[in-house]
């Protein structure tokens, strides 16, 4: 049994929106009354939208954004707190930022709003974020009580720096969009009502680059950024090798041409 009230009942938890032949999924996290708060059901929701995606070939990349003010503000603490959610809601199954890892191209934040702890984790999970200025981060872990499991001490500390990390996530305080990205965990920030069409023409960047390379090049990038220096230099060289050898001179050829021409025209 979930919170969600009778406002929500019969109201999808994640909007899906298909830009086609665009070739891309907006996935927009409905709860805005709510802030967007992760409860049970907005997890369940927002994993079986990612799944579905993983299992759409026409879906190359994905914008994940918020509905209303908010990006998302958390787990439903409220939910969590009636006894009525838990925390082990974090099981694989609903877990959204494992769902998020198994979608093997892009995936695109904008970031509305506020994303508080399990939001900004849900944020961290993506590959590149825009942020609007009224978007602002926080780790309250260490102030409700609740261990992160989603990856916020791991990866936090790897985009800003160790010493910056302690700060954000030992005092709970706000980032602003602008300091984010003087930090570089944001890309940029984006004029708010520019926000969405920004990251759909980034979308659209992206899927001018060939369908398989996509996939590949953020593997090799995410997987490396996992290991030391030297293990990911020989990482690369080894998919490289795999990966070049079936390529032929005359595909080269044709894909050079048509980066001239792209280049020409712009």
């Amino acid at each position: 049994m979930t919170t969600d009230s009778p406002a929500e009942a019969g109201v999808p938890a994640v909007l899906t929106t298909r830009i086609d032949p665009a070739g891309f999924a907006v996935l927009t996290l409905n709860r805005p009354q709510a802030m967007n708060a992760l409860s049970v059901a907005l997890m369940t929701a927002l994993a079986d939208a990612v799944d579905a995606a993983v299992a759409d070939p026409a879906v190359r990349v994905l914008i994940l954004t918020g509905a209303g003010r908010a990006f998302c503000a958390g787990l439903d603490l409220k939910e969590i707190g009636a006894g009525q959610g838990s925390l082990g809601g974090r099981a694989a199954a609903r877990d959204p930022v494992q769902a998020l890892g198994r979608f093997g191209g892009p995936v695109i934040a904008a970031v509305n709003g506020v994303a508080v702890t399990g939001g900004f984790e849900l944020a961290l999970a993506c590959d590149v974020l825009l942020a609007s200025p009224q978007a602002r981060f926080a780790d309250t872990h260490a102030r409700i009580g609740v261990a992160p499991g989603w990856g916020l001490s791991q990866r936090l500390s790897r985009a800003i720096g160790v010493y910056r990390a302690r700060e954000v996530s030992l005092t709970g305080r706000w980032v602003s969009a602008d300091e984010a990205a003087a930090w570089g965990f944001v890309n940029r920030v984006v004029p708010a009502e520019a926000l969405l069409a920004e990251a759909e023409a980034m979308a659209r960047e992206m899927l001018a680059c060939l369908p398989e390379m996509l996939v590949r090049y953020k593997a090799v990038i995410n997987d490396g950024h996992a290991l030391a220096l030297g293990a990911g230099l020989a990482l690369e060289r080894e998919r490289a090798t795999a990966f070049n050898g079936a390529v032929s001179a005359d595909a080269v050829e044709q894909r050079r041409a048509g980066v001239l021409a792209r280049n020409r025209a712009s």
